[in-house]
């Protein structure tokens, strides 16, 4: 073996993968970048555990308070008691609101005076007698038939005065004498 072989063969055993400044510049920075990013990601996994998801407030303290809050409430009323009468505003929320509120099945929209023009022309007492027993697509009482005729009234007093009449608000009802 000469002497130039030997030197060829040692040159080449000796060889970088890196050939050009570009190329060493790029190993340097990624030799740094690298290594950073994944620390960074691994310490954000680890703290992330404690983190709800972002825009999600299914954890915080109002929502559980409202997941566990109970479905109905037991009020405990003295049925020896004077009865406690709904005001008109009350009974149309619950009751008559569900029609009259978007004027379903023909229902008079409830502030339209033009579509309870005709229902006050026909007078308090009529209106009553309507609401009380029903008609067209209204059942008696607005469908409730634990309200008291009081607070029907109140409630068509309420609805027609909501719609431009002036019916003056009915007198409660004196109370029943206790039994003896």
């Amino acid at each position: 073996m000469s002497n130039t072989q030997h030197h060829e063969e040692h040159a080449e055993e000796h060889t970088s993968p890196i050939k050009t400044p570009k190329q060493l510049i790029v190993t340097v920075v990624l030799a740094f970048v690298v290594p950073i990013t994944i620390i960074f990601l691994l310490v954000n996994m680890v703290v992330s555990g404690n983190q709800v998801g972002a825009g999600s407030d299914a954890l915080t303290p109002e929502a559980i308070a409202k997941r566990i809050a109970p479905v109905a409430k037991l009020e405990l009323v003295d049925a020896s008691g004077p009865k406690v009468y709904k005001t008109g505003e009350q009974v149309y929320n619950s009751v008559c609101a569900s029609c009259h509120k978007a004027g379903v099945a023909g229902a008079p929209k409830f502030g339209d005076a033009a579509s309870w023009a005709t229902q006050i022309g026909t007078g308090y007492d009529t209106m009553l007698a309507n609401a009380i027993k029903g008609k067209n697509a209204m059942p008696a009482k607005g469908g409730n038939p634990s309200l008291d005729d009081f607070e029907v009234a109140r409630a068509v007093v309420y609805l027609a005065n909501g719609s431009g009449a002036k019916f003056p608000e009915p007198a409660e009802p004196a109370p029943a004498a206790p039994a003896k």
